[in-house]
């Protein structure tokens, strides 16, 4: 299977809500919109936030992961803009620099840092 191109679908309770978390909130740069729905850039992938969902219990296996320059900043910039943060900047573990926020809907996102001494940020080939 050769795959072109993906994205990550968000089905929101609702949508005019999470369409302004995603584009107020976390600043994503709106890729296209349409009847019912906007794409957003996200990174090297799109979001798109389109439909509606029932109210009810939020799916836990599912998480986005978005990967940021400066965690630091990018903190300041939600909590100023009212987003839910479920737990503050950290080191974690693994080495990775993270928070947690959430959309709207309860969905939880990882915002990320990668320090320049993990493994992420070193070429692996010879």
């Amino acid at each position: 299977m050769e795959v072109l191109s993906g994205r990550v679908l968000v089905r929101p309770t609702d949508p005019a809500r999470s369409t302004a978390f995603y584009r107020d909130v976390l600043g994503l740069a709106v890729f296209r919109e349409f009847p019912g729905g906007t794409v957003f850039f996200l990174g090297g992938g799109h979001l798109e936030v389109s439909g509606r969902a029932d109210p009810g219990p939020v799916d836990e296996r599912v998480r986005l992961w978005v990967q940021v320059r400066d965690l630091a900043a990018a903190h300041r910039e939600v909590v100023a803009r009212g987003a839910e943060v479920l737990r503050g900047p950290r080191r974690e573990p693994w080495g990775l620099d993270e928070m947690w926020v959430a959309d709207p809907d309860g969905i939880r996102i990882a915002v990320v840092e990668v320090p320049p001494e993990h493994p992420l940020r070193r070429d692996p080939r010879p």
